[in-house]
């Protein structure tokens, strides 16, 4: 059977290189870990990964938490993280807590008896029992999508991204701007953090343009397009005065919106602008105008600070707050 000590005599370098090449891991030249991964299969070597983790003591596998796999947001992160851990040869163990999976079991039956070397958790928070067990185990912690007192977290500026979309409307010339916001959103463990940022930057953005904040104007879209498109259609039924302009907190609520407003002749951009935040793949055919983030590019950072620190020790690399970018598209209009 064909070991890395076989690879390493036929590359000629050490076995240590060639085991840190075939893993992807830091500090091997581009050039030898392609001349290893050519003799690699050139040889037929097959890795054993039992045999690794009783060296080692891992498993070479990261525990991933996530909500739910059916959003456009989290499978994308998911995407992220799996180019990643494929790349280093390390498995991605699955929790997904929308298919009723029990908090606690997944927590103290299965992230805690180490089916994994690092959490990663998805737009979570944790309880103060969670973050306790957590460091009890050692196990390398990292939050994507948002940010978590005393974790390390992978995600935008939230505060400054709702201000930013605000921002845009107010500098098309528009005062009466309604804000679907993510809160309201009832399943436990999921961070309010998101919501509550994108709502303190649309109220910063209008206090600083010396705008009242009318509170009759921020809705509870619960990151849903269903939900948004109902609350946009209850306003619209009701008689109620129409805002000139609309900030929806993710584009799956800015899509409700839209589709609330064409269902009662109202047109986007002429009756009612639309911003959203994402640029989730359908943005484009809505023509929404939305501020870019990347969740792919989140999964990517979050798993690769993880690998980081199981091979070079922690604190190498902190939290990290990645950009978005605004998308003009033709959901919005001078007013």
């Amino acid at each position: 059977m064909v070991g890395i000590e076989d690879i390493a005599d036929a590359v000629g370098v050490s076995a240590s290189t060639v085991s840190r090449a075939l893993r992807g891991l830091p500090n091997v030249s581009a050039r030898t870990r392609e001349a290893v991964r050519t003799a690699a299969d050139k040889l037929g070597y097959v890795p054993s990964m039992s045999a690794t983790g009783l060296v080692t003591g891992r498993t070479l596998a990261i525990s991933v938490v996530v909500p739910s796999v059916s959003q456009w947001f989290y499978s994308q992160v998911l995407e992220g993280v799996d180019s990643v851990l494929r790349e280093a040869d390390y498995d991605m163990v699955l929790f997904n807590l929308g298919r009723g999976h029990e908090r606690s079991r997944v927590f103290h039956r299965s992230l805690l008896r180490h089916r994994g070397d690092a959490v990663l958790a998805l737009c979570l928070d944790f309880s103060k029992e969670e973050r306790d067990e957590l460091r009890q185990t050692g196990l390398p912690t990292i939050v994507v999508g948002t940010q978590v007192r005393g974790l390390r977290s992978v995600g935008i500026d939230e505060v400054a991204a709702g201000r930013l979309a605000t921002q845009h409307l107010i500098d098309l010339g528009h005062r009466d701007i309604l804000h679907l916001t993510g809160g309201g959103e009832v399943r436990r463990g999921l961070n309010p953090g998101v919501p509550q940022g994108r709502i303190k930057g649309y109220r910063a953005a209008l206090e600083d343009a010396g705008l009242a904040v009318d509170e009759s104007r921020i809705v509870k879209g619960r990151f849903s397009v269903a939900t948004s498109r109902a609350r946009i259609d209850a306003l619209i039924e009701s008689g109620g005065r129409l805002p000139t302009a609309i900030f929806a907190a993710s584009d799956e609520m800015a899509f409700g919106a839209i589709l609330a407003l064409e269902q009662h002749s109202l047109r986007v951009p002429d009756d009612v602008s639309v911003i959203g935040i994402d640029d989730h793949e359908m943005a484009a055919s809505f023509n929404l105008t939305t501020l870019a983030q990347n969740p792919f590019a989140q999964g990517v950072e979050g798993a690769r600070i993880l690998l980081d620190e199981l091979t070079a020790g922690p604190g190498r690399l902190r939290s990290r707050t990645l950009p978005v970018q605004l998308m003009p598209r033709g959901s919005t209009r001078p007013l």
